[in-house]
């Protein structure tokens, strides 16, 4: 396997980790474990960073002149990272909400 292909893998695997861990963190919150769905959503970020450091590095070679090579594989890898921040994102807004009905529902 080549650098590249390592690259562009380490930003799939990280961005599917992230993803699953978002989504982990919201089942937890919708069954009022909020500890858990914090240390769960905390991993999905270190994920991404993971991921989005990959990215960076590879972005950084183009600056400086060092062409990559555009793949089928490589625009999957970014579409998953771009598609698992936008719904990281979505989740956190719906953990905060259901958070406000657990909250409503308790009373």
């Amino acid at each position: 396997m080549s650098e590249l292909e390592q690259v562009i893998m380490n930003i799939i695997v990280n961005s599917g980790d992230a993803k699953g861990y978002s989504y982990e963190a919201l089942n937890a919150v919708n069954e009022g474990n909020y500890e858990e769905a914090g240390i769960l959503m905390q991993k999905a970020n270190e994920a991404l960073e993971e991921a989005h450091n990959a990215q960076t590095g590879l972005l950084q070679k183009e600056a400086a002149g060092e062409k990559t090579e555009v793949s089928v594989l490589f625009v999957h890898a970014q579409d998953h990272l771009m598609t698992t921040i936008t719904e990281k994102n979505l989740i956190e807004q719906i953990m905060e909400l259901r958070k406000i009905i657990n909250t409503l529902i308790k009373k």
